[in-house]
């Protein structure tokens, strides 16, 4: 059976959308007539699929789709549970779809579970939906197969899932405040500059007395920003950004971008310990769920944002297959926390190397946090603290020729 996306007309005369399983379109309408449903379209996912990828855009059941964190996660735990619970694996995919409100979803799952109907591994219904299901999750879910507990590696993978949902959103709810507080900041003493501040030293500019050089700098960085050179100035550096990221796309590029932030002090410490959490991590549910390390030592290299320590991350998978340790290979690099190494060292001796990893990938998560804490705890008020000064000088260079004229008086 194969899933179809349809469009129907209810007795109310409401168009209404969804997905449904069937083994020809033919059938499909009759289920729907039955229902006391007029269908208008019925077609094929896989079709639609291919329609999608032939006219080169991402629709809405494209295989170039991909799934958030949350719905992954609940996706995997749902499987997890109905798996474990003794269901089949074609109708847990079939209940997991009907479970799931958002019909692009539902289609997926279901079309996932048509191929495991023909006769294919769950590996290899999910890789027909790379974006979606990365191929850590493959790897994890084929090695599940293979040993016979699937739900337990779906359990884990849920878990992995979740936590590292949750660590990306305590990153980004700290990074939030200061961002808004720098973006509000310098909006104000932009708008201060545009139309506040030239109203306010129209009077001194047609006095005959010398003003101030700070009441100069404050009149020309005002005529500056009010005057079509400030616009100009702004649409140069969006288009200077917009370039940035077209020259990022070329490799090399991307490799010498990258290079250069691990010469950066700060920023060089949190790339560091972020990317080696995230590999730590891979490679400790990787080598728990029964993969091989020289395949999961691959797979955890690809989770790596930075192409400096990817690039590492291979060359530790090369000596590993040429028959160097693990611990000796990661020190070789020298990109990776020793943390990471000694543990990696102490896990190989005694045998327990995916724990340590997972210790390991702890540590660095919350030395991360504690890094980023103490950044963006020093980014609010140094905020304030520029908030205040360029308010300050705008304030001072609008009294000093005030003051200038009492004296006189």
């Amino acid at each position: 059976m194969a899933a179809f996306s349809y469009r129907a007309l209810n007795p109310a005369g409401k168009t209404i959308k969804g997905v449904l399983e069937g083994d020809s379109e033919r059938q499909v309408r009759v289920q729907l007539r039955a229902q006391k449903l007029k269908p208008l379209m019925v077609r094929s996912v896989a079709d639609r699929e291919a329609a999608a990828e032939a006219a080169g855009n991402q629709g809405l059941f494209s295989r170039s789709r991909r799934l958030s964190s949350k719905d992954l996660s609940l996706i995997t735990r749902q499987l997890a549970s109905l798996v474990q619970s003794g269901l089949p694996l074609d109708e847990a995919l079939q209940v997991a779809a009907r479970q799931n409100r958002r019909e692009s979803i539902k289609g997926m799952l279901l079309q996932v579970r048509s191929r495991v109907v023909e006769g294919r591994s769950l590996a290899q219904a999910l890789a027909e939906h790379p974006k979606a299901f990365d191929h850590m999750y493959r790897a994890m879910v084929r090695a599940g197969e293979s040993a016979g507990f699937l739900g337990q590696v779906l359990e884990r993978l849920a878990d992995y899932t979740e936590s590292s949902q949750h660590t990306r959103q305590k990153l980004q709810m700290a990074m939030v405040y200061p961002l808004v507080l720098l973006g509000v900041s310098v909006s104000v003493i932009g708008i201060l500059m545009a139309f506040v501040v030239p109203d306010l030293i129209a009077i001194f500019q047609n006095s005959d007395r010398e003003l101030p050089a700070l009441t100069k700098i404050l009149i020309a960085t005002s005529d500056f920003v009010s005057s079509w050179w400030g616009f100009a100035t702004l649409v140069a550096i969006i288009l200077a950004a917009v370039g940035f990221k077209v020259w990022l796309r070329d490799d090399k590029n991307r490799m010498r971008w990258h290079r250069f932030l691990l010469r950066v002090p700060v920023i060089k410490d949190v790339l560091i310990e972020a990317d080696s959490a995230r590999f730590s991590a891979t490679l400790a549910i990787l080598l728990s769920s029964g993969v091989p390390l020289l395949e999961a030592l691959k797979i955890a290299g690809q989770v790596l944002g930075n192409h400096v320590l990817r690039a590492s991350s291979q060359e530790v998978a090369l000596a590993v297959q040429e028959g160097s340790s693990l611990a000796r290979a990661l020190e070789r690099a020298k990109v990776f926390p020793p943390l990471l190494v000694q543990m990696v060292a102490s896990g190989e001796a005694n045998g327990t190397l995916s724990e340590q990893l997972n210790h390991a990938a702890r540590n660095q998560e919350r030395e991360l946090e504690m890094m980023l804490g103490t950044t963006l705890g020093l980014l609010e008020p140094f905020t304030v603290v520029f908030m205040g000064v360029i308010v300050t000088l705008i304030v001072l260079a609008i009294l000093m020729p005030i003051f200038d004229i009492n004296q006189l008086v």
